[in-house]
């Protein structure tokens, strides 16, 4: 570019947002970052637990994950990423049972021999299919129902589906489970006892958005925690921000990374049909309490609930992962729920979440003891879960929206992968590939997309 750099607005600050202000940085652009919240980081935020940062929602990475470890290692941290065998389990009809390996399937005897072979049949034919496009029109429960049977629905898939996306899991596609299943396979070795191998972060994911932070800082990108946007405004072929109190700010392209219905109340007029794509994607809020414990509650890395009479979906057992003495010793456990936004947990305290949650422990560990908490915090994640209805793909909002200058990028359009850094990080790419390459095209500040 010469002359003066062209200038763009980014709006949200999370993984997504940080990271296509780099790349924007990077390709001679001027960056202003507008984030509405106190901090930077979106759900990678941290705190302390024994003096050492932890996420306050749990994180890890497959290995599939590769704009993820890249990324790590482009901010000199590759180093502190360190590969651990995973734990998973189900807790089903009073009782733990691990899911890690085929012979753990093998031996799942709250469904049959038979049954048991069609679970792994379905997860061996779905690892297979490289093109999820053919079950855009079915619904998972009803694919799982005909290909793995009504009891494998009952007791496996069912719980897990409406645990994680309630009343709407009757409508989940099953694009989304089989890039979920698809994804899980890949990280997992070969043969008869493959284990899944999930990477962390030593000193926690933060590290790394800390180390973005100041890259974007020493390229000249201006970063502004605690600042809303207000309204963005179109005019001339160019979009602005307009911030409270003050004028309004213009750029050459501004790009919104976030949720859709807070991109809908503070956008321009849009057209009827991009506004149709922008309410079709339906998200659910993240609750995550995490406790700290004197004695470990399971041996368990990850244990998903199939017991729905229990008011959460799962327990994620960091320190099974990660040894307990990063943490002074204490032992980490993040307790999962995914909710309706009018869903009573919302509204209830730490201590009632705690009342309401800490007898079913005893479910889990007959021997658990409320004395066993040293510490607990309760964490909120509004519209951290998209969740993707059967017809997804043809209601995914464009990133280039019909207002000139003005780009959408937020976890609604990352169909059919799940929400998580690696997504958010490839999705910061990719617009800020699609926002240089237009203005690049343009040449100059007014321009039409």
């Amino acid at each position: 570019m010469s002359g003066e750099p062209q200038t763009v607005g980014v709006i949200g600050g999370g993984v997504a947002g940080l990271t296509a202000a780099y790349r924007l940085l990077q390709k001679g652009y001027r960056i202003h970052l507008f984030e509405a919240g106190p901090q930077l980081g979106g759900l990678v935020r941290t705190f302390e637990i024994g003096g050492e940062p932890i996420e306050c929602f749990y994180h890890h990475l497959f290995s599939t994950d590769t704009a993820a470890i890249r990324l790590i290692g482009e901010m000199g941290l590759g180093d502190r990423l360190t590969w651990r065998p995973s734990k998973v389990g189900i807790f089903y009809g009073g009782r733990t049972y691990p899911f890690v390996t085929p012979l753990d399937l093998l031996r799942f005897t709250p469904v049959s021999v038979i049954d048991r072979v069609r679970l792994g049949l379905m997860g061996l034919y779905l690892r297979r299919q490289r093109d999820g496009s053919r079950f855009e029109g079915v619904t998972a429960k009803e694919w799982v129902r005909r290909f793995a049977g009504q009891r494998n629905l009952d007791v496996v898939w069912g719980p897990l589906l409406r645990g994680k996306f309630g009343e709407l899991s009757d409508q989940l596609v099953m694009t989304w489970l089989w890039n979920k299943i698809h994804l899980r396979f890949a990280s997992r070795g070969a043969g008869p006892a493959q284990r899944e191998v999930l990477g962390y972060l030593l000193g926690s994911f933060g590290a790394w958005i800390d180390a973005l932070i100041g890259r974007i800082r020493e390229l000249g990108g201006t970063l502004e925690a605690g600042r809303p946007v207000q309204r963005i405004v179109s005019e001339g072929g160019r979009a602005g921000v307009e911030l409270d109190g003050e004028r309004t700010v213009f750029f050459d392209a501004v790009v919104a990374t976030v949720a859709n219905k807070i991109f809908r109340r503070i956008a321009p007029p849009l057209p009827d049909d991009y506004a149709a794509k922008l309410e079709g994607v339906p998200y659910q809020d993240a609750l995550c309490l995490v406790l700290t414990l004197k004695k470990p509650l399971s041996s368990i890395y990850w244990l998903n609930i199939n017991d729905r009479s229990m008011p959460f979906l799962a327990l994620i057992e960091h320190t099974n992962l990660i040894e307990p003495e990063r943490y002074g010793g204490q032992h980490v456990l993040y307790v999962s729920n995914y909710l309706d936004k009018q869903s009573p947990l919302l509204k209830m305290s730490t201590d009632e979440i705690c009342d309401l949650y800490l007898p079913h422990f005893r479910r889990i560990n007959p021997d658990f003891d409320e004395g066993w908490i040293n510490n607990r915090w309760l964490f909120h994640g509004p519209d951290a879960q998209p969740v993707f209805t059967v017809g997804a793909g043809a209601r995914i909002p464009e990133h280039r929206t019909p207002a000139p200058g003005l780009y959408l990028a937020n976890m609604s359009q990352i169909y059919p992968q799940d929400r998580g850094q690696n997504y958010s990080i490839v999705l910061g790419e990719t617009i800020a590939e699609t926002v240089a390459a237009d203005l690049s095209r343009a040449g100059a500040a007014r321009y039409q997309v």
